[in-house]
């Protein structure tokens, strides 16, 4: 994992849009030309995740991604409908939902204007350092 590549903010339909890439030593991520390993989503659980596996889902408003955690992070006491933040590594699958790594989950559920300010959030990221990056060519 190269650290050096900031986790993006993104909302669930931004990183379905994202495509896997193979030019370097380690496998990065593109979103437009902006190359990431990491990002940074926000949602609610609409699955709990499993003991065997650790695999769970998150729902944006935009699109749904699958979580993988470690126990560390699955013998919470996770709730349907909790609102939280995930950062992790990410895997783009064709044909299925995109993957995050999970190396940070917090539930923000007690926090409920989160949610309004994270479309805000990400608008502002897209804004100010996505977009002029991608229609600069």
């Amino acid at each position: 994992m190269d650290y050096t590549l900031a986790a993006l903010k993104l909302l669930c339909i931004q990183l379905k849009a994202a495509r896997p890439t193979h030019d370097s030593s380690q496998s990065s991520i593109s979103y437009g030309p902006i190359l990431f390993q990491r990002a940074w989503l926000q949602g609610v659980i609409i699955s709990l995740p499993s003991t065997a596996d650790g695999r769970f889902l998150v729902d944006d408003g935009t699109g749904v991604v699958e979580l993988v955690a470690s126990r560390d992070f699955i013998n919470r006491d996770w709730k349907l409908g909790a609102y939280v933040m995930v950062v992790g590594g990410c895997v783009i699958r064709d044909d299925d939902l995109p993957l995050i790594k999970v190396h940070k989950i917090v539930d923000l559920s007690a926090f409920p204007h989160r949610e309004a300010m994270w479309y805000l959030e990400v608008l502002e990221a897209y804004k100010l350092f996505y977009k002029p990056l991608i229609e600069d060519p």
